[in-house]
């Protein structure tokens, strides 16, 4: 039995081709997807001189499509890009960014890029810069910076680190001390009265 099977497109099915292609699918995808949606229908000469008219139209639509997508990548590279949001003390943040807050406010700056397009390098979780990239076509790239900021003024841990000496103890230092003005100090500011 045959696993594949070709198929005239009678629409733009992503990833697969525009109106007119005549392409070669799994015949799961063609019985569950492709033909129960009216998408592809059998090949025949009758059926792609019809559509042509429609396929003639499509490609026109698609380099509209690339050449409005050239420009944006063109602006959008080397954009910085400001989400506030909520977190701990530590800048650890309650949610995390997704792909869909980054497209949402890449697209009220303007730019129309889909949450598949935007290429997240791990999960973002914490307050930090990220370089983000974003992926609109095969050969249609920008990279842009994310700049995930606290929602609050972040209480800052005065506390001194702690040293260790080479065994791995702690070398505890004795506060009066170091606030107490060194001895060579004090005697330069005694003999100066």
């Amino acid at each position: 039995m045959a696993r594949n099977v070709k198929l005239l497109l009678t629409e733009n099915v992503d990833n697969l081709g525009i109106v007119g292609d005549i392409v070669n699918v799994r015949i799961g995808y063609a019985r569950n997807y492709l033909l129960p949606f009216g998408y592809a229908t059998e090949p025949s000469e009758e059926l792609i001189s019809q559509l042509a008219e429609k396929r003639a139209k499509a490609e026109k639509e698609l380099a509209e499509r690339r050449a409005q997508r050239e420009e944006m990548i063109g602006k959008l590279n080397g954009q910085e890009l400001t989400l506030i949001r909520a977190c701990n003390d530590q800048g650890q943040l309650y949610g995390s960014v997704t792909q869909q807050d980054i497209a949402s406010a890449l697209k009220e700056l303007g730019f129309a890029v889909a949450p598949r397009e935007v290429r997240l390098p791990t999960t973002i979780k914490r307050i930090d810069t990220f370089d983000i990239h974003i992926k609109v076509d095969s050969d249609l790239e920008a990279d842009i910076k994310l700049w995930v900021v606290p929602d609050r003024e972040l209480e800052t841990d005065d506390q001194d680190e702690m040293e260790f000496d080479n065994e791995g103890e702690l070398i505890v230092k004795d506060k009066k001390k170091e606030d107490a003005p060194a001895p060579e100090a004090a005697a330069a500011s005694g003999s100066e009265e």
